[in-house]
């Protein structure tokens, strides 16, 4: 009943966004000026209830520091709608996949993803250092870059907001025994969660037509205009064994060619990226032609340089992306 199935990934996407930023944290120990060991923090998701309660229930595993503290643990907390950068929900965005159809996206829907990042150590020294780590990389908000639509490439800065911190240290039993030093930090990722991309072929043809009167159902139509596409350069190499036979200048109209009758008047062809029009074909193997057509620049052209001719089948192969020209055509009614 909601619609088209969808799942592009976007929150699992970020949650793995977020945790990438802290996993190269390390910890340093030092002992006159020379470090002795170093060592990376190690880095989960789940809640920090988590860990320790498996320090409560195995105080053994204290013992090797190295391997259960200090650690990082973060989880996703929340997911709230932002009206603060809602767009309007019309509109719609184009884009090629790797098929090369046009898929419509429609505007994403804005939601911030909340997310908790808690620091767990022996030692306040510990905790200390890698907070330091963290805290000057968000003044307040990092940018990370997300590809969120896979079929498209579709690519958005993400903000990473960090809102703020809390510090505390716990103690079993009595302040003599062992003590655990957490720093929790909030932080808010402003995300967008985009819906299902639909699938259509470029528009290739459209077709105005005028008619009088006011009742446009039963109007005679007067006037028709119809445009279409226009390829303006080569687009499907069609031009193998047709080759300048002679050198042609930058400035010269006349050009020598194997084979002249294949071609048309009116026709367009390229060579070497300067695309020209024909304007006769005084014998079987030359034509005059029109130089620098289509904003392309006039260039000299050596013996044998292929000859291209632009033709519809160069028009069937344009897509969004390319520079083309229009085919108008008017029609009048009696």
């Amino acid at each position: 009943m909601l619609g088209a199935y969808t799942y592009n990934k976007v929150i699992r996407k970020c949650v793995i966004a977020f945790g990438t930023l802290f996993n190269n944290i390390e910890v340093r120990k030092e002992v006159g000026g020379s470090t002795y060991q170093k060592m990376k923090v190690p880095l989960a998701y789940g809640p920090k209830q988590k860990f320790l309660a498996r320090l409560e229930q195995q105080p053994d595993l204290n013992k090797k520091v190295a391997i259960t503290l200090p650690r990082l643990s973060f989880e996703l907390t929340g997911i709230t709608y932002d009206s603060t950068r809602k767009l309007s929900p019309i509109t719609i965005d184009k884009k090629k996949d790797a098929a090369g159809a046009v898929r419509k996206i429609y505007t994403p829907v804005p939601y911030n993803l909340e997310f908790s990042l808690s620091i767990l150590s022996k030692t306040n020294d510990e905790a200390l250092e890698i907070t330091e780590q963290i805290l000057p990389i968000f003044q307040p908000s990092y940018n990370v870059t997300i590809k969120i639509i896979d079929e498209v490439d579709e690519y958005r800065d993400i903000p990473i907001v960090l809102n703020n911190l809390s510090y505390a240290d716990e103690y079993e039993g009595n302040f003599d025994q062992r003590k655990l030093t957490t720093i929790d930090m909030s932080f808010t990722v402003k995300s967008y969660i985009f819906g299902p991309t639909q699938t259509g072929k470029p528009i290739k043809k459209a077709k105005v037509d005028y008619k009088t009167g006011t009742d446009v159902a039963n109007s005679p139509r007067r006037v028709s205009y119809t445009v279409e596409p226009k390829a303006l350069r080569d687009k499907d190499s069609d031009g193998t064994g047709l080759t300048l036979t002679a050198q042609v200048s930058a400035k010269s109209a006349t050009l020598q060619v194997t084979d002249s009758t294949v071609f048309s008047i009116g026709d367009y062809i390229e060579i070497n990226n300067e695309v020209m029009k024909i304007k006769t074909k005084p014998d079987g193997t030359s034509i005059t032609v029109l130089r620098g057509q289509n904003a392309t620049d006039q260039n000299a052209h050596a013996s044998g340089s292929v000859i291209d001719v632009i033709t519809a089948a160069d028009t069937a192969l344009l897509d969004s992306d390319d520079d083309f020209g229009f085919n108008e055509m008017t029609s009048f009614y009696g």
